[in-house]
């Protein structure tokens, strides 16, 4: 159906000037901004207090509801609150429960004990997930099929500069006043992006799901039972556990080498981010002439290797020219591998089921990132950081040998996707 001079696509400058575009860059900051003070600042706050590599490995898993969150995502898409809407009330609630959470984190000490640290670290995870599951279900809504791309680029420049800015603001803070005022600075900061969940407009979505059957037990049969799927299922899992091994302790690694927790906030952390944003639209630029399988190979084998660019840093020690090089190299390629991965998935979800298919496969991806937290700590402990690093290299080699010997399926869907475009 030809689409009606009222419901026509807009123009660019009719987009980018429309309330939702602005909600939804406001909203994909508060969905990254959790994310760094159970990462980053956790595992520095905890590095200042004398813990082992090993000890902060463990606590890596924390994060592991990010990696669950699938599980809840229908109970979120069930039964909305009573305010602000289907999508905004959750999103609210959540922002609030993420604000009394970080701000417990100030009457915490690491030196004393972990558990009430690890519990509330925990919830803060939870808490941001769910926020998470909310805020995309939110962002699905309200984007006109014209928007979509415009939408997905919002979300991740709101999210990973926001992601940045909580991780720098944690760092600088605690570096000169300690890590009481830092967190509760960061629980007032979480609960202002309140005022923009309550100014957002609408989603007009009140569609529940009729049983469990419909919008869980039916997109996983399909899923599963596509052709050569377990195969391309591993591919997925494994693509990125070289590059998930090398960043698991980066801000650890990074002090021990000799920087200090506002350069790291200030001039990493920032490197780090800016990286890994030129790298997305370089990898997006790349696929459209290489295609998914050459991307794949090209952006595996880039990703790879990149990561023994720290072992130079780690001989070398503290040095701004070795660190600016590793640290933009190997975030660009681990950027555009991570965009070859999204198209992979995406090719392999039916767009029947694709919310919840693009949610479980999604969560493999990321199970790398989630679990190595011991394994990582106890290399780095017990190898060093420059074995650390060369390990990442080895631990890529797998994924890539997947690549390669599923290359023919992988071409072969990527023109099956090609071929059912409109």
């Amino acid at each position: 159906m030809s689409a009606s001079p009222a419901t026509a696509a807009p123009r660019l400058r009719e987009v980018l000037a429309s309330p939702k575009m602005l909600a939804i860059l406001f909203l994909g900051a508060a969905s990254g901004f959790p994310n760094q003070i159970t990462e980053s600042a956790l595992q520095a706050w905890l590095k200042d207090a004398g813990a082992t590599n090993i000890t902060i490995g463990v606590m890596s898993y924390v994060a592991l509801p990010y990696l669950l969150k699938f599980l809840w995502a229908p109970f979120i898409d069930r039964y909305p609150l009573p305010l602000l809407g289907r999508r905004r009330g959750w999103i609210l609630a959540m922002q609030v429960a993420l604000a009394a959470t970080i701000a417990l984190f100030a009457l915490q000490n690491p030196a004393l004990a972990l558990a009430p640290i690890t519990a509330c670290a925990v919830a803060i995870v939870f808490f941001s997930a769910t926020q998470d599951i909310a805020f995309d279900a939110y962002r699905t809504d309200v984007s006109l099929p014209s928007e979509r791309g415009l939408a997905a680029a919002a979300t991740n420049l709101g999210y990973r500069t926001a992601a940045w800015f909580a991780s720098a603001c944690a760092l600088i803070v605690a570096d000169h006043f300690g890590w009481r005022p830092a967190f509760l600075i960061l629980a007032v900061l979480m609960l202002l992006f309140g005022v923009a969940t309550a100014r957002a407009p609408t989603s007009h979505n009140t569609y529940q799901p009729r049983s469990l059957r419909e919008s869980v037990l039916e997109p996983l049969r399909e899923l599963l039972g596509t052709p050569s799927a377990a195969t391309l299922i591993v591919v997925v899992l494994l693509f990125k556990v070289g590059d998930a091994f090398a960043n698991k302790l980066f801000t650890p690694f990074m002090m021990d080498v000799g920087f200090s927790k506002t350069e790291i906030a200030l001039i990493v952390k920032a490197l780090f981010t800016m990286s890994t944003l030129v790298g997305s639209v370089l990898g997006g630029v790349f696929m459209v002439k290489l295609g998914l399988l050459r991307s794949m190979l090209a952006f595996g084998v880039l990703q790879a290797a990149t990561n023994l660019l720290y072992c130079a840093l780690a001989l070398a020690g503290k040095s701004y020219p070795i660190m600016v090089g590793a640290v933009v190299i190997e975030h660009v390629a681990g950027a555009m591998g991570g965009i070859a991965l999204v198209a992979l998935i995406m090719a392999l979800c039916d767009v029947r089921y694709s919310a919840f298919q693009y949610a479980l496969l999604s969560a493999l991806a990321l199970l790398p990132r989630y679990t190595l937290g011991y394994p990582a700590g106890w290399i780095a402990d017990h190898g060093g950081w420059y074995v650390y690093y060369v390990m990442s290299f080895v631990l890529a080699l797998p994924g890539l040998t997947m690549v390669y010997l599923t290359r023919r399926k992988i071409d072969a869907l990527d023109r099956q996707r090609s071929e059912e475009r409109p």
